[in-house]
C-alpha cells in the first residue's frame, strides 16, 4: 500500500496518522495518506520562513525563469500528471488535461511578472519632489484547495504567490492528495529553492493550525459556501487576508430565439462534465417561454447519450464521482426531487458498469429533472453531482430576478442569438461570471476569478491582477535631492505640493 508523504522544505515527511485514498472507478483503497496537524504546518511555516528570507531578495528574472521551466515541465508531464489524477478523483484523463491547462495558463501569465508588477513614476509632484511606487511580497503565504480540480485550483494560487516572491503552503484535499506532491517535485527541476512550496495534507486540525498560525500572512480557499465562511472569519481574527471562494448553483438561460441544438449540447457537457463536480458546473437550466417543451426533449436525448464509465479508458465522458458518500448523496437527491414533484425526465440511479471489475465503483449516470420550482431542495442545495433541473420562466426578465433571487452568485449563462437581450442580461445579472453562447464561463489566467454574494466570501477574488495584489502589498516612495547650497524651509504645517 503507498503512503502519500508531505512535502516540507524539499523533503518527504510523514506523519503517524492516516487516511485512505481510493479508486473511485473500483471503489477499492490505492493508498494511505498522512494526515498532518499544528505539528506539521509550524514546520512547514518554519522552513517557507527561512526560504523567504532569501527568496523576497531574488530578482525578478529569477524567479521569472523558475516559472517558464516550471511551465515546460508541466507540458511534458501534462498526460502522467492527468492520470494521476484521474486515478484518485475520477475524471476522464482528457477532463483532467483540461484543468492543467488552465491552470498552466496562470503560470504563463506570471511569466510576463515584470510588466505585471512594473509600478508608476510621477516627476515633479511639487518642486523637487518626485513619487514612485512598487509592491513587494507578504511573507509565508498558504492555500487550501478542494477535491474537484486538484491541479488547477491550486495553480490558480501557487505560481502568483511564488513569482510575487512568497512561500507558499498548500493543504490540498486528502481525498486526491497525490496532485500537490507530483507538482513539488515539478518545481524542485524547476529550480525552485528547498521551502518556497511546502504540502501538508490533513483535515480539520491542519486546517485550523494554517488560519490561526501567527507566520503565516494571507490564506486562498476555495470550497463549499459553509467553510468559506468558516475559514475568512477565522483567519481574519487572527489577522491575515484571506480569498475565501464558496459554492454555486449555476444557471443557463435558454430564450426561443437561441439555437436549441447549440444550446442544449453545451448545457450537457457543462451539467455532466467531470460528473458535476464544478463549482462552475450548470446546475440550472432555465427554459423561457415556448422553449421549455423542445428544449427538455433534447437534453434528455443527450443525456441518455453521455458515455459513462472508467476515467482512464477511451471515449468515456463521465467517470464516477469522487467518494461513496457522494454517490449516495446524489442519488439520494433526484428520489427527493422526485417526492418533492419534480418530473424525473433521465434517472442516472442505479448505473451499473458492464466491466465486473468497476462493481463497486462510485458510478451514478446523468439525471435529468423537469418542472422544477425553486421551493425544491433540487434548486436550493448544491448538489455537486451530475443532476440538471430544468426551471420554467415565462420572460428574460423573470429569469434575471429569479437568477438574482439566488444566494449564490458564481457563474451563468444566456444562450440567444439577440444582442440587445444579451446587454440586458450582462448588466441586470447579479453573478460574477457570465457567459454569452457559453455555458461555462471561466474566465482566462490575466482576469480574475470570483463570484457574487454566497460564491465569495470577503472581496478578494482569486489569479490575474487581482492575485497579484492579494499576495503583494504597495509602497509609495516620496523623494527629495537637494543640491548641497540649497536652503530646503521645513514647516511646521501639513505639507502640500507648490
Amino acid at each position: 500500500m503507498n503512503t502519500i508523504p508531505h512535502w516540507i522544505d524539499g523533503a518527504e515527511v510523514t506523519s503517524e496518522t492516516t487516511a485512505p485514498v481510493f479508486n473511485p472507478a473500483t471503489g477499492a483503497e490505492q493508498a494511505q495518506v498522512v494526515l498532518g496537524g499544528s505539528a506539521e504546518i509550524d514546520a512547514a511555516v518554519r522552513a517557507a520562513s527561512a526560504a523567504f528570507e532569501t527568496w523576497q531578495d531574488s530578482s525578478l528574472s529569477q524567479r521569472v525563469q523558475v516559472m517558464f521551466n516550471f511551465r515546460q515541465l508541466l507540458v511534458e508531464h501534462e498526460e502522467e500528471l492527468g492520470r494521476i489524477i484521474s486515478a484518485e478523483h475520477g475524471k476522464t484523463v482528457d477532463d483532467a488535461r483540461g484543468e492543467i491547462t488552465r491552470g498552466r495558463e496562470v503560470v504563463e501569465y506570471v511569466c510576463g511578472l515584470g510588466d505585471v508588477l512594473k509600478g508608476s513614476f510621477s516627476d515633479q509632484v511639487s518642486r523637487g519632489i518626485d513619487v514612485h511606487n512598487f509592491r513587494q511580497p507578504l511573507g509565508v503565504v498558504a492555500g487550501i484547495t478542494p477535491f474537484n480540480f486538484p491541479a488547477m485550483v491550486p495553480l490558480w494560487m501557487h505560481p502568483v504567490a511564488i513569482a510575487t516572491g512568497n512561500t507558499f503552503i498548500l493543504k490540498p484535499s486528502e481525498r486526491d492528495p497525490s496532485a500537490a506532491n507530483f507538482v513539488a517535485e515539478l518545481y524542485r527541476k524547476a529550480g525552485l529553492p528547498d521551502g518556497v512550496f511546502n504540502v501538508v495534507h490533513g483535515g480539520k486540525d491542519a486546517v485550523d493550525a494554517i488560519l490561526a498560525h501567527p507566520g503565516i500572512e494571507a490564506v486562498s480557499f476555495v470550497g463549499s459556501t459553509p467553510i468559506a465562511r468558516y475559514v475568512h472569519e477565522q483567519a481574519t481574527a487572527h489577522g491575515k487576508r484571506v480569498q475565501a471562494l464558496g459554492g454555486a448553483k449555476n444557471h443557463a438561460v435558454v430564450l426561443p430565439d437561441a439555437d436549441l441544438e447549440f444550446a442544449a449540447n453545451h448545457i450537457t457537457a457543462g451539467a455532466y462534465g467531470s460528473a458535476g463536480e464544478r463549482c462552475m458546473a450548470v446546475s440550472v437550466a432555465v427554459a423561457v417561454g415556448e422553449t421549455a417543451d423542445a428544449l427538455v426533449a433534447i437534453l434528455e436525448r443527450k443525456a441518455n447519450e453521455v458515455k459513462v464509465g472508467p476515467g482512464d479508458q477511451p471515449d468515456v465522458e463521465m467517470g464516477p464521482l469522487v467518494t461513496k458518500a457522494a454517490q449516495e448523496r446524489v442519488e439520494n437527491a433526484v428520489g427527493t426531487a422526485a417526492a418533492q414533484g419534480a418530473t424525473v425526465v433521465v434517472d442516472g440511479r442505479g448505473l451499473k458498469i458492464d466491466d465486473p471489475a468497476y462493481a463497486d465503483g462510485f458510478f451514478t449516470g446523468p439525471s435529468l429533472l423537469d418542472h422544477v420550482t425553486t421551493d425544491m431542495d433540487a434548486y436550493q442545495e448544491e448538489l455537486f453531482g451530475p443532476v440538471l433541473a430544468v426551471v420554467r420562466a415565462d420572460s428574460l426578465d423573470q429569469a434575471i430576478e429569479l437568477i438574482n433571487a439566488n444566494p449564490y452568485g458564481n457563474g451563468t449563462a444566456l444562450f440567444t442569438a439577440s444582442g440587445e437581450a444579451a446587454r440586458r442580461f450582462q448588466r441586470r445579472i447579479k453573478v460574477g461570471m457570465i457567459g454569452i453562447n457559453v455555458p461555462v464561463p471561466v474566465p482566462m489566467s490575466y482576469y480574475s476569478f470570483g463570484g457574487w454574494k454566497d460564491s465569495l466570501i470577503g472581496d478578494s477574488p482569486i489569479h490575474g491582477p487581482e492575485g497579484v495584489r492579494f499576495y503583494t502589498r504597495p509602497k509609495v516612495v516620496t523623494t527629495r535631492w537637494p543640491q548641497p547650497a540649497q536652503q530646503v524651509t521645513a514647516g511646521f504645517n501639513f505639507p502640500t505640493s507648490s
